[in-house]
């Protein structure tokens, strides 16, 4: 062909994105046909890429492109948009036509507190197809103001509200050759896009569909389904009703007094909406995404199929954890089942009400318990450009949530701060690449980092007091301390300025191992941890008690290792102490409680650390447990024991941040942690918890696998260990001297004579 022929069939040399020229109704469809350049037989492959300012959904002749959804995903769109391709190959005919659908996800859609579009005035699309011949010749067919445009069946779609589809207006011939294009516009091309970057993260897939477990009629005629989990999905639907009938469906995460708790949701409509057709009629609202576990739906046809598909970033299961207390187990699956929910592209703080952002400080806490369950590597290196991103954007500070939607949507002269770190939360530049590298052992996670790492601590520096201490600016502090009152979760035991100032003093101590690692001067940060160490000390130690003497400044401190010797001995005896006089009930918010049982082990308090795992009254982890929680809450009794929701105006049922405690339980139930980074020697070190029976923790760590499993049999503890091929393990148990193993499969008896080594293969 000729280029005036290639021109003539709307095939160009490269793509750009493009839009509507003018309105259309609903979600725009894009839709181009092309010949190829040779017989469908000599084509050698086929790779499409696919992105868009919004989200896509792709056909070739009729078939999809590609498994994934909500493609291509949540980046901070100043900088970078995510492209995907596809082998699609086997799709093409020697007459073809590409179909995008294209919904407002996160770019177009509702995102935050306040109800306006975040980034874009309209969606866009992108699309690239290079074909290779086997002569080596290739053709490129791209979007361009060749292709053409229309309205669809999607009427509405939101991320927060739902999405309405008209199955009225479907046109199945629309990615067929030669449909008729009568009524159909010219696309407009674009002219200011963003960079495309391809994404290295697993995409977002549906994982799996659930069934409902019951179904019942409320006083009005509705129909209520509980699907048994806490999910994040959508509701898949078949049915046959009446033509213009619209069969509304409404999602919640719990019922309160037999009917839908919806106030948790906010503004938040989380209805989506099917407009039957009078035929057979299929549903899937792809375009957006719920936190559910209940629905009500009205006018539910008698003629139906329901289920609910589960979609998150399709990671790969890494970790196990089990053990013989039925209720540590289900509330290690609804950790496993807050990370599935909270992990949709980015790491968000909850899957359900008008939020869904990548708050810091959440993953901050949960990164090394992700690292176990799942392989998160990609998923979070990849959050982590976007938080360098924008934290170049604020001037070297981390903001709270990234991608940064909050200084697109909420005022200056509103209460969250703007331009300042936060301890926890702006801490996340430190702590997720650390969590990484000890979990993988890349160094190159640290070199990406590190900069951005550096930079916190400096813009941390600059607001430091004269003797050392942070306490300056905003803070969040022990957010959501249990003792705090409803409608003020910032209100905690635990003085920000310690809590601060202990943050800061760990993330300067894990930015000097870094540097020191990475061959780069270590001085700045080993100078401003002594600084931090010293204020910490000389303003908030006093007579071996901590400023505000509670347990959470008492388990940083051990965790930190901001105190020692004797000073050490009598924050852990403290520590204890508090633990016992609360009855073993949690007394700890967001930044005491991934570390609390950690320092109670640390020193020497085992007993208390079981019995605060092992405590089913509120608050407690077990609490929501015994309230029958599929995952884990925002808030220690976001449900109060009446069955009736926290009356705070922030109460979610899909948390994953208070499941840091996971951490614990692998390295200390089950007892595999890494000794050295990626577990190119692991530490066996389980504390046998009394009336436990059994636990066992296996992990595909870089090297394979790892596994630790130990059980009672009559007064003594058989353990047996997994050690990976070209690794080392070390055994430690409380009483007894450590053990060096080797690579292999190892059996020991552990008892009131020592350690006897059974058999090693």
């Amino acid at each position: 062909m000729t280029a005036a022929d290639r021109e003539a069939a709307g095939q160009v040399d490269s793509a750009t994105f493009i839009t509507t020229g003018t309105a259309v109704r609903g979600a725009p469809r894009f839709r181009h046909q092309f010949v190829l350049d040779q017989r469908r037989k000599d084509v050698a492959s086929a790779t499409l890429s696919l992105s868009a300012l919004g989200i896509y959904e792709a056909w070739i002749n009729g078939q999809p492109v590609g498994q994934d959804v909500l493609a291509p995903g949540w980046t901070a769109y100043e900088h970078r948009v995510h492209l995907r391709e596809y082998d699609v190959t086997h799709l093409l005919a020697q007459t073809s036509v590409i179909g995008l659908l294209i919904g407002n996800g996160w770019y177009h859609g509702r995102l935050g507190w306040k109800p306006t579009h975040t980034y874009g005035e309209a969606v866009a699309a992108y699309a690239r197809l290079n074909i290779v011949f086997r002569d080596g010749t290739t053709q490129i067919v791209g979007t361009s103001d060749a292709w053409r445009a229309s309205g669809s069946e999607v009427i509405r779609d939101d991320l927060y509200d739902g999405q309405t589809i008209d199955a009225r207006l479907r046109e199945p011939s629309w990615l067929e050759a030669d449909h008729d294009l009568t009524d159909w516009q010219t696309a407009r091309l674009l002219s200011d896009a963003p960079a495309l970057v391809r994404d290295p993260a697993p995409p977002v897939r549906r994982v799996e569909e659930v069934r409902a477990v019951s179904s019942w009629k409320d006083g009005t005629g509705k129909t209520l389904v509980d699907f048994g989990q806490n999910l994040v999905g959508w509701v898949r639907l078949s049915a046959r009703g009446r033509d213009g009938d619209v069969v509304r469906v409404r999602h919640a995460e719990v019922l309160e007094n037999g009917a839908l708790s919806t106030r948790p949701l906010r503004s938040a409509l989380a209805t989506d909406e099917f407009i039957l057709s009078g035929g057979n009629d299929h549903f899937e609202p792809t375009m957006t995404f719920h936190g559910f576990r209940y629905v009500e739906i009205e006018n539910l046809p008698d003629e139906h199929e329901l289920s609910a598909v589960v979609v998150s970033s399709n990671l790969r299961r890494t970790g196990y954890f089990e053990c013989s207390d039925a209720d540590l187990n289900r509330l290690h699956q609804n950790i496993v089942w807050g990370a599935r929910g909270n992990f949709v592209d980015i790491p968000t703080d909850c899957p359900q009400r008008d939020e869904r952002m990548g708050w810091t400080g959440d993953i901050a806490v949960f990164a090394p318990t992700a690292a176990y369950l799942y392989d998160v590597r990609t998923f979070l290196e990849d959050w982590l450009v976007d938080l360098v991103l924008e934290q170049a954007d604020a001037g070297g500070v981390v903001p709270l949530v990234v991608p940064d939607i909050l200084k697109r949507t909420v005022s200056p002269a509103d209460r969250l701060p703007y331009g300042n770190p936060v301890a926890l939360w702006s801490d996340a530049a430190v702590w997720v690449p650390w969590a990484l590298w000890e979990a993988y052992g890349e160094l190159v996670t640290l070199e990406a980092s590190f900069d951005s790492m550096a930079a916190h601590c400096r813009q941390v520096e600059r607001r430091l007091s004269a003797d050392g201490v942070w306490d300056t600016g905003f803070q969040f502090g022990d957010w959501l301390d249990p003792d705090a009152p409803s409608d003020r979760p910032g209100a905690a035991k635990a003085d920000a300025r310690v809590v601060a100032t202990a943050c800061a003093f760990r993330s300067a101590s894990l930015t000097a191992r870094a540097a020191e690692l990475l061959g780069r001067p270590t001085a700045e940060f080993v100078a401003l941890a002594a600084r931090l160490r010293q204020g910490f000390r000389e303003r908030f130690v006093r007579g071996g008690r901590i400023e505000s003497d509670c347990a959470t400044v008492y388990a940083l401190a051990i965790v930190f290792d901001l105190v020692d010797g004797k000073l050490r001995d009598a924050a852990g005896e403290r520590l204890e102490e508090l633990v016992r006089e609360a009855g073993y009930r949690i007394s700890t918010g967001f930044a005491g409680t991934p570390f609390v049982l950690s320092a109670l082990t640390d020193t020497g308090h085992v007993d208390a650390a079981v019995r605060l795992i092992s405590q089913r009254e509120c608050p407690s982890w077990l609490y929501p447990v015994t309230m029958g929680a599929t995952t884990v809450w925002e808030r220690w009794d976001s449900m109060l024991p009446d069955g009736s929701v926290n009356p705070g105006a922030m109460t979610s049922f899909n948390h994953y941040a208070l499941g840091a405690v996971a951490d614990w339980m692998h390295r200390r139930i089950a007892g595999l942690a890494p000794l050295d980074p990626g577990y190119r020697r692991m530490l066996v070190e389980p504390v046998f918890p009394e009336g436990m029976l059994w636990a066992r923790g296996s992990l595909e760590t870089p090297a394979g696998l790892a596994q630790v499993g130990w059980e009672r049999v009559g007064t003594d503890v058989r353990l047996a260990v997994t050690v990976p091929r070209g690794t080392s393990a070390v055994v430690r148990v409380a009483g007894f001297e450590q053990l060096q193993l080797s690579e292999g499969n190892h059996v020991f008896t552990v008892g009131s004579a020592g350690i006897q080594l059974g058999t090693h293969v």
